[in-house]
C-alpha cells in the first residue's frame, strides 16, 4: 500500500515534491524534540485542487493525513506518529497573498503565509494586521487557525477566530468548500468556519482564509508598570480598560522572578526596575488612532487617577520607539530566557480574571506543598486571563529530577485551573500532549458532541487522528 501511495502522490505533484521519511526528518519531530514520527510520504502541494487531490488518494488506501506549517506548535499537533502510515503534507508552496481589498479592510491569503509577512503586506497597504506572538517570524496563518492562536494583542482585537471573516477548506473527502466571503454579517445557517478554527486540522485542512484589516495607529504609548501585589495588577486593568477603552492594546504581566531572569539570560538587554522590591509588573501598551499628543494625555492622566488611587506602585514611560521596543524585549524574551536557563514545566492555563488571584495564591502554595522548593516563572496575557504559569526545577536539584515530576504536578496545576473556572489551554491548543486530559476536565455531554462532529466530518478519523480527541474505532 505504501509504495503504491508514493507512486500516486509522485504522479499527481511531480517526484520534487514528494519526499520519503528518511529524506525529510526535519518535518517529523516536534518543536520541543518530545516526538518523532513516521510517514509514507512528506507532500508538498502548490495549491487548494493539488491538497484535494492528496487527500482524495490517501483516502482510497485509508492512509492519515497531518498538516504541517512552520511546526511551531508546543503540543505535538503537527508531528506524526511513530506507525509510518501517515502522510505528512507540508503548506510550504502554499504561502500566496491572493486579495487585500482596503476598501472592505480585509486580506485573502494561502494557509502556508508566515504571520509576520501577512502583517508587512497589511503594513505596506497602511493597514494592521494585530495578530502577533513570538513565532511569528516562523509560524504560518494555517497553523495559528489550526490553534486559534492569541498573542498580546488578543484583549483589543481578541483570537485569531475574531480576525477571521472566511475560509477554504478541503474536507475528508477531498471536497473543497470556498467559504473565503468577507462577510462581517452571514446569518445563513452553521457557521462552518468557527467548527475549522481551533480544530488543528481533525476535521479538514484549512487552504486559505479571509481576514481582518485595521487602521494603522496614528501612536503608541507603552510603559512597565510596578504593583505591589497581583489584586493591584488586577485592579489597575478594570481602571485602564475603563479610562483607555477600547485602545488599550496589550496588558501583559511578569513576576519579579520574571524580571531576575531575564537578567541574568540577558545581560546585556534592558534592566528595568533592577532595585525594585514589588513582585508583579506589566507591560502596557496603548494604541491612539488620534496622534502622539491624544496619546500622551490620556496615558498620562490614567496613569496619574492610578496612583491616586493606590493602584500603581512606579511607572516607567517609553520616552521613544527606542524605549518602548526595549521594553518589549522584555517579555518578547521569556520563551529564550527559560530555554536558556534549562527546561521548566510549562503550562498554558486561562482562568476568569476574576480568579486570577485566587488561582496564583492556592496553586503556589499548594506546590511548595507537594513540591518544595520549586521556582515559579508566571507571565503572560492578564488582560484575557491567559497565564503561561511555568515552573521550574528547586534549586539544588537537576532538571532531570524535576521533569520526573511533570505527570503529578501539571495534574495539580491543572486540577487548580479547572476548579477555579478555568481551561487547561488558553492558545496552544490539545495536540497530542494533552489529548488524554479532556476526559478528566469536559463533561461527557461536550466530550460525546465532539465525537459526534469529528465522526460526521472525518467518518474515516483520517484527518490527523490521534490529536485533541480521543476516537474510539
Amino acid at each position: 500500500m505504501s509504495e503504491a501511495l508514493f507512486a500516486t502522490l509522485q504522479q499527481l505533484l511531480g517526484a520534487a515534491h514528494v519526499q520519503r521519511s528518511e529524506d525529510a526528518p526535519q518535518y517529523l519531530t516536534d518543536k520541543q524534540g518530545r516526538y518523532t514520527g513516521q510517514v509514507i510520504a512528506v507532500v508538498h502541494p502548490a495549491n487548494t485542487e493539488e491538497i484535494a487531490a492528496v487527500v482524495r488518494a490517501c483516502v482510497a488506501l485509508e492512509a492519515p493525513i497531518v498538516v504541517q506549517g512552520g511546526n511551531t506548535g508546543l503540543m505535538a499537533g503537527a508531528t506524526p506518529d511513530a506507525s509510518g502510515r501517515a502522510v505528512l503534507l507540508l503548506l510550504d508552496r502554499m504561502s500566496r497573498v491572493r486579495v487585500i481589498d482596503t476598501d472592505n479592510d480585509t486580506l485573502t491569503v494561502e494557509a502556508g503565509c508566515i504571520l509576520q509577512n501577512i502583517q508587512d503586506v497589511a503594513r505596506e497597504a497602511g493597514r494592521l494586521f494585530p495578530l502577533s506572538l513570538g513565532a511569528e517570524g516562523s509560524c504560518t496563518i494555517g497553523g495559528n487557525l489550526g490553534t486559534n492562536a492569541g498573542g498580546t494583542a488578543v484583549l483589543r482585537y481578541g483570537n485569531t477566530r475574531e480576525l477571521t471573516l472566511g475560509l477554504e477548506v478541503v474536507t475528508a473527502e477531498g471536497e473543497i468548500w470556498n467559504g473565503l466571503r468577507g462577510l462581517r454579517k452571514d446569518n445563513t445557517g452553521y457557521d462552518l468556519r468557527d467548527l475549522y478554527i481551533g480544530s488543528e486540522g481533525t476535521l479538514g485542512i484549512i487552504t486559505a482564509a479571509t481576514l481582518k484589516l485595521f487602521p494603522l495607529p496614528k501612536a503608541q504609548a507603552t510603559a512597565l508598570l510596578a504593583f505591589d501585589e497581583l489584586a493591584q495588577a488586577v485592579a489597575f486593568l478594570s481602571h485602564a480598560r475603563a479610562g483607555f477603552g477600547a485602545n488599550l492594546t496589550a496588558f501583559e504581566l511578569l513576576s519579579a522572578d520574571c524580571l531576575a531572569l531575564l537578567r541574568e539570560q540577558f545581560p546585556e538587554g534592558p534592566q528595568p526596575f533592577i532595585k525594585a522590591s514589588q513582585p508583579w509588573f506589566a507591560l502596557l501598551e496603548l494604541s491612539d488612532n488620534h496622534g502622539e499628543t491624544h496619546a500622551r494625555e490620556a496615558f498620562e492622566a490614567v496613569l496619574g487617577e492610578a496612583f491616586e488611587q493606590s493602584l500603581l506602585a512606579d511607572a516607567l514611560i517609553a520616552e521613544s520607539l527606542t524605549q518602548s521596543e526595549a521594553l518589549w524585549l522584555l517579555r518578547e524574551n521569556m520563551s529564550e530566557a527559560q530555554k536558556r536557563a534549562g527546561r521548566n514545566m510549562k503550562h498554558d492555563i486561562s482562568v476568569p480574571i476574576s480568579q486570577i488571584v485566587a488561582f496564583v495564591t492556592h496553586t503556589d502554595a499548594l506546590l511548595q506543598v507537594h513540591f518544595p522548593g520549586v521556582r515559579n516563572f508566571t507571565f503572560g496575557h492578564l488582560g484575557d486571563g491567559n497565564l503561561h504559569y511555568n515552573v521550574a526545577h528547586p534549586l539544588g536539584s537537576t532538571v532531570d529530577e524535576h521533569m520526573r515530576n511533570y505527570a503529578a504536578l501539571s495534574l495539580l496545576v491543572h486540577d487548580s485551573a479547572h476548579a477555579h473556572g478555568g481551561s487547561i489551554s488558553a492558545e496552544h491548543g490539545i495536540g497530542q500532549r494533552k489529548v488524554g486530559m479532556l476526559g478528566r476536565y469536559k463533561s461527557p455531554v461536550e466530550l460525546d458532541l465532539m465525537r459526534r462532529i469529528k465522526r460526521a466530518l472525518d467518518p474515516k478519523n483520517l484527518l490527523n487522528p490521534g490529536k485533541v480527541l480521543e476516537v474510539q474505532p
